[in-house]
């Protein structure tokens, strides 16, 4: 069962233990912060207004590269590899889950998972 994004405030999104500020671009979880990139924020804003539902790739590049974006599909996974790895940093209990022809996702990981 995933939670859906819930503001805070006007600047500050949340989904599980991890917190995105919109004015500063830094994601806030247990064990830090992470100050992201302005595609990692963009894509990050992304997922945690739309927790828990599958986007996929087309609409990723859409919405945060643009119809006249230059790179590949293939960005998208990288700027993906960069979020996860910054969840993992900061102890987050949220995970960027991929499925199979379908896109990808932000969802609440339970324990045990």
């Amino acid at each position: 069962m995933t939670r859906a994004a819930t503001a805070i405030d006007a600047t500050t999104l949340s989904v599980g233990n991890v917190r995105l500020d919109t004015a500063a671009c830094t994601l806030v979880g247990p064990l830090g912060e992470e100050h992201l990139a302005n595609r990692e924020f963009q894509l990050m804003e992304l997922f945690m207004r739309n927790a828990g539902t599958r986007m996929p790739t087309e609409r990723l590049m859409l919405d945060v590269w643009g119809e006249d974006a230059l790179e590949g599909a293939n960005v998208v996974w990288v700027y993906i590899s960069y979020l996860r790895k910054k969840l993992t940093a900061l102890g987050a209990d949220v995970a960027i889950r991929a499925s199979r022809n379908q896109g990808y996702s932000l969802e609440v990981v339970e324990e045990g998972e």
